[in-house]
Order: C-alpha cells, then structure tokens, then sequence
C-alpha cells in the first residue's frame, strides 16, 4: 500500500499567494498600488486591516467611495435587512426602496433637477448623461476638457483626456477637448488672476473651430479626480456656463467624486461655484461602497429621452437602501459642516507640510479632497513621479493609504472620509510628514 504524499507547506505569506493568484487569474491591466500590493482582510470605519494583520488609516477610501466609514454599522444593518427581505428584481418592477431614494436626491439636489436614472458605476452615469443630452438638444458634439477622467467604457474613454486611460479603440467621433483650468501649470502660460481666466475663452473657441457650432452638452468634473485635483478658479464655470447655453449645450456636471458633501458644506462640487447643471452625475461615496451610479435632470429634459430604457441593476432595493441610508447619515451627523472645518484645517496642515518639504510645489483642492503636487524643483516645477511612488510607499510602510493621480503621476490625492476628525488629520500628518522626511532626493 503507498503511502500518500504529504502536502508541502506554503513558504508563501497570505499577501504573497492573493497577489500571485491574482495575477494568474486576473486581467494584467488592472492596476495594484505599491510594490507590494496590499492584501485587505477587514475594515472599520477609518481603518483597513491587511491579511497579515497590519493596521492602516485610510485617507483615500476606495477613491473616495467609503464615504462615512468602512463598515459603518448605521449603513450595513439597513443593507442586511433589505438583503433579507428583497435583494433584486430589476428597473421592471417598481420597489418602495428607488423611489424613496429618488424622492430624497430630488429633495437635495439644486435647482429642478428631480428626475432619476440609477445604474451601477460612474461609467454608466456618464454615459447616460451624454445619451441624454443628445437625445433631448438633438445636437451630437460634446465638449469635454483636458485631463478629464470619466470612465472605462468605450464612450467613457472618448471624454477621458488622460493618454493612460485612453489605449486602444477609442471612438472619439463627436468628442472635443477644450483646455482645463490647470493654475498650477497654465496651458497658456499665463497667471491667475491677471489672466482673468483666459482658458474659459478657449470652451467658446473650441465650439466655434471643433464642433458643428451646436453642441449637446458640456461636462466637466468640479475637480478633476483622476487628473490630480485640479481645482479651477471662482470664476471658471459661471463663464463656461454661459458659453454652453450661448450655444445651446446642456451644462453636466460630473460629481463621481465631488459628490455628498466631499468639498463641504454644499452637497455637490458645482454648487460651490454657485452653477446650476442640467444633469448631474454621481456615484463611488453616494452608497459608501456599494455599487451605484445616478444621472439626475429636470423632468423636461428626462422626457426627451427616446425608445425605451432598463437598468439591470441600477435602483435594486438593497443599493437604493444604502445610498439612502448614506445621505440621510451625512445629513443626521452634519457632515457637510465637518468637511468644510476639519478640510480647512487638513488643507492648512498640508500647507504647513509644504513650508518643510520642497518637494510639494503644489497644494490644492477643498474640503475633504485635496492634493500635493510633487515636484523636483518648486522654481523649474519639474514633475517628480518617482519620489511621489516613493512618498507613497512610505506612507503605507508607516500606516496611512493615499492615493496618486495626475498626468505625469506626480500628485498625492488625499480624501479622507466625511466623518473624519482633527485628530485623523493630526495622525495623517505625523505619518505623511515621516514618510517625506524618508524621501531622499
């Protein structure tokens, strides 16, 4: 009789057999942060715990979507009783939970927009938008902006001015790219505020050289997520609004990340520059990590949609219940307030950061979404990609997760959660200001 062979143990640790079979198994393109990925095993509210055990503060949230804690047992104990009651049956069948969250969004967005669509990602609420848009003006162009980040779909990658994300077929027909309002680094090599926002003027130029001379719409992310957190000036929408209507564009605002009360006190990005948007967009921190996605209009502009229209999964009961019991915790905790005090109060920490450091060349952003440009040199502002992994991989070393963004992959995206406090800031700080210190130019 043989003898079976015994199994050989694994010299692998849990990361180390996660990260090799995901790499077997799944797709190469999907990107990993650090050089050794982080293998996340559970989280609570503003912290993740990898495989191993290890503790982290986590300032970036699944890019930006836990937006009120990991695992927050005021959002998960209304997902479990749904989950129990009625997981799904579709956009087919009509559910009390889509039109309690519908009548909410209605009851918070600004001006008149009150009419719904709900799918699964921002992907697809951007899309619908453009859809929309089109449908309704019956024009086709759509005038986007540099360094644009809107998705992965095919359409999606069109709008994406951002050469990383924007590989292979790209169907670009109708799509045109008008300057951003980039400060830091000014296209047109001019100053704010002498330049009184010249690169508005080029959206104008754009419709009248790049496009039919009618367009469908205008989109725009407040601050461009992907891109690094470019904020624009005050003054930036108000004159690119009027433009688009000038030729009669519908204005989507693209709030995937700017969205609930990310940049304080208002509820989406665009309020802050005192717009109104035909259609606005949203997804990530809406449902503090469930799956969702919301292209929200006016009734008139809804009801120029043509043919019919389904969501597989846009609206299921147990996603609406989330996204509910979301805002209606942002509302009952004040954290639009909080955003606006404790974001002042990181943004002038990370400035403080800047005093001690010459690596930032940049701070940037508002309320809980802000940004370090890192740069070689603050005079030259030579972009510095290398030390911004390195920062990174120091700072996950040290206990803290941030993200990265920018063209060139120097800028440090931090946005920490809507209920994070003072003393999380102060945490983050220590570990970002040790993490600089073990950057050697």
């Amino acid at each position: 009789m043989t003898t079976p062979a015994k199994p050989v143990p694994s010299t692998m640790s849990r990361s180390e057999e996660v990260v090799a079979k995901h790499k077997k198994y799944i797709w190469p393109s999907v990107t990993n942060y650090y050089q050794k990925p982080l293998v996340a095993d559970h989280a609570e509210m503003q912290h993740v715990w990898d495989v191993e055990g290890r503790k982290y503060l986590d300032f970036f949230g699944g890019i930006l979507t836990v937006s009120v804690g990991h695992c927050n047992p005021r959002i998960t104990s209304k997902i479990n009783a749904q989950v129990n009651k009625l997981q799904h049956l579709s956009t087919l069948y009509p559910n009390e939970q889509i039109v309690a969250l519908a009548e909410k969004i209605a009851q918070i967005t600004p001006g008149n927009l009150s009419s719904s669509f709900f799918t699964s990602s921002g992907s697809e609420a951007d899309e619908a938008a453009i859809l929309i848009a089109r449908m309704a003006t019956g024009s086709y162009d759509i005038v986007a902006l540099r360094h644009a980040y809107s998705g992965g779909s095919s359409l999606m990658k069109s709008v994406t001015a951002h050469a990383p994300y924007r590989k292979a077929a790209v169907i670009s027909v109708g799509i045109s790219h008008a300057i951003n309002p980039y400060c830091y680094r000014c296209p047109l090599h001019l100053k704010y505020p002498e330049c009184e926002v010249a690169c508005a003027g080029d959206v104008e130029n754009l419709i009248q050289t790049g496009t039919s001379g009618s367009i469908a719409a205008f989109i725009a992310e407040p601050i461009q997520g992907v891109g690094g957190f470019i904020t624009p000036p005050k003054e930036y929408f108000k004159i690119v609004f009027n433009i688009v209507k000038k030729y009669g564009g519908l204005f989507i605002s693209d709030e995937v990340q700017t969205g609930w009360g990310r940049t304080g006190k208002k509820w989406f990005g665009i309020e802050q520059w005192e717009v109104t948007p035909d259609i606005l967009t949203s997804a990530k921190g809406m449902a503090n990590g469930v799956p969702v996605g919301l292209t929200v209009t006016t009734p008139e502009i809804a009801a120029g949609f043509q043919g019919l229209n389904i969501a597989t999964f846009g609206g299921n009961p147990v996603t609406s219940v989330a996204a509910r019991a979301t805002i209606e915790l942002i509302e009952e905790d004040d954290l639009l307030e909080n955003a606006h005090t404790v974001g002042n109060y990181f943004r002038a920490k990370l400035e403080e950061l800047q005093e001690k450091h010459s690596l930032i060349g940049d701070v940037r952003g508002m309320g809980l979404m802000q940004a370090l440009e890192l740069v070689k040199d603050q005079k030259t502002k030579e972009p510095a990609p290398a030390q911004t992994t390195l920062v990174m991989e120091r700072a996950r070393d040290n206990g803290l997760l941030i993200g990265k963004g920018g063209l060139m992959g120097n800028v440090l995206r931090l946005a920490p959660m809507l209920n994070t406090t003072k003393p999380d800031v102060d945490e983050a700080i220590r570990l970002l200001d040790k993490s600089f210190r073990e950057v050697v130019m």
